[in-house]
């Protein structure tokens, strides 16, 4: 499953010292053989914690972890939107992307010039997603022109496009981004179909230095925060983080507890990522390999067993499936199955985040 984050910012705002840290973790290109990555995207791998237990238990001869791909978009400047720097180039590789990442400059550092002269956060962030709005709203007024003409023959589909395109055009005026807007699951169906930026959703990723912390790094702030944002607001520094991925994997560890965290504000950010993008996890483990599998979240089991190969979702037949923590206090599948622990699910199972699963098919 190809999905893609798309990291935007103000130039000089720590973007690309972003991608470079994310691009240090890599995934094992020898595991997507037919995957041709440009030079900017970069594939990587979800840290889970969950993948390493299993196998633990499993010992197989391969780990494979499930992935975000990541793409570093040019940077961004007022007026964009009439074509101003990259701005075509830069929007049309947003439409491209699953959702946002976009990162906000806090820091302060003299050497490095802002483009506005000054260090305001907020201000930078109004400055992009106006840029995203009046895009969209150009968008919306082209199509809306093309509906009001379309709805003048009485076809329902027709008025309810219009309904609708005329609710986004006020929203968009309004400067509201589309996903503040209060759409019902039709509605966003039909949004997503029309390529707009602001309905894609985005996490924010503000970069500090110990100079201008005000927050301990990696912290999430949810909305009601410092930044009542229209989406999570992750802070970090990006050098910093860049300098933990550039270390051997045992070192980054040990660099990671010195600072007083868990994990690193990369790994934060990767997952939050992943879950930005309302994807869940299940593996597939024996003692050849434990992986880890990426499904949206509510897929049914047919549609998972597809992610593995098309095949097995032709010819599904049925799922056994265990939680993760169930199979790990079992010590195995063998044991498992002596407990009765593994279920046996249909077509309609609901593929929950943490199932291992082996899939019977038709061949």
């Amino acid at each position: 499953m190809s999905l893609s984050i798309g990291i935007v910012g103000l130039p000089n705002v720590g973007k690309s010292t972003l991608f470079n840290a994310l691009t240090k973790k890599k995934a094992d290109a020898s595991n997507y053989p037919f995957c041709t990555i440009d030079p900017n995207v970069g594939v990587v791998n979800v840290p889970d914690e969950r993948l390493e237990k299993i196998a633990a238990i499993s010992k197989p001869k391969k780990i494979v972890p499930t992935v975000v791909e990541f793409t570093d978009i040019a940077g961004l400047v007022k007026g964009a939107h009439k074509g101003e720097g990259l701005g075509n180039q830069f929007l049309a590789h947003i439409r491209e992307c699953d959702a946002i990442c976009e990162v906000v400059r806090e820091f302060r550092d003299d050497n490095i010039v802002h483009v506005s002269g000054k260090i305001d956060p907020e201000s930078d962030r109004e400055t992009i997603n106006m840029e995203l709005i009046f895009a969209d709203l150009a968008v919306v007024e082209k199509r809306l022109a093309k509906a009001e003409k379309e709805a003048k023959s009485g076809d329902k589909d027709a008025i309810k496009l219009r309904d609708l395109l005329v609710k986004l055009k006020a929203g968009l005026e309004a400067g509201k981004a589309l996903r503040e807007l209060e759409l019902d699951e039709e509605e966003r169906k039909t949004v997503k179909g029309l390529g707009l930026l602001t309905i894609k959703p985005i996490i924010y990723v503000l970069n500090i230095n110990d100079a201008s912390a005000i927050n301990p790094p990696s912290t999430p702030l949810n909305k009601g925060g410092i930044f009542d944002w229209d989406g999570n607001v992750l802070t970090l520094n990006a050098r910093l983080e860049e300098e933990i991925a550039g270390l051997p994997e045992a070192e980054q560890k040990e660099y990671i507890k010195e600072l007083g965290l868990d994990q690193s504000g990369l790994d934060k950010l990767i997952k939050a990522s992943y879950n930005l993008l309302g994807l869940i996890t299940f593996f597939t483990t024996g003692p050849d390999e434990t992986r880890a599998w990426t499904v949206k979240n509510g897929a049914k089991a047919p549609r998972a067993a597809g992610v593995i190969h098309t095949d097995f979702e032709k010819g599904f037949i049925r799922a056994e499936v265990i939680g993760w923590q169930k199979f790990i206090e079992a010590g195995g599948e063998a044991v498992a199955r002596e407990k009765g622990l593994i279920r046996i699910e249909g077509k309609d199972y609901a593929m929950q985040d943490g199932d291992i699963c082996n899939f019977l098919f038709n061949r």
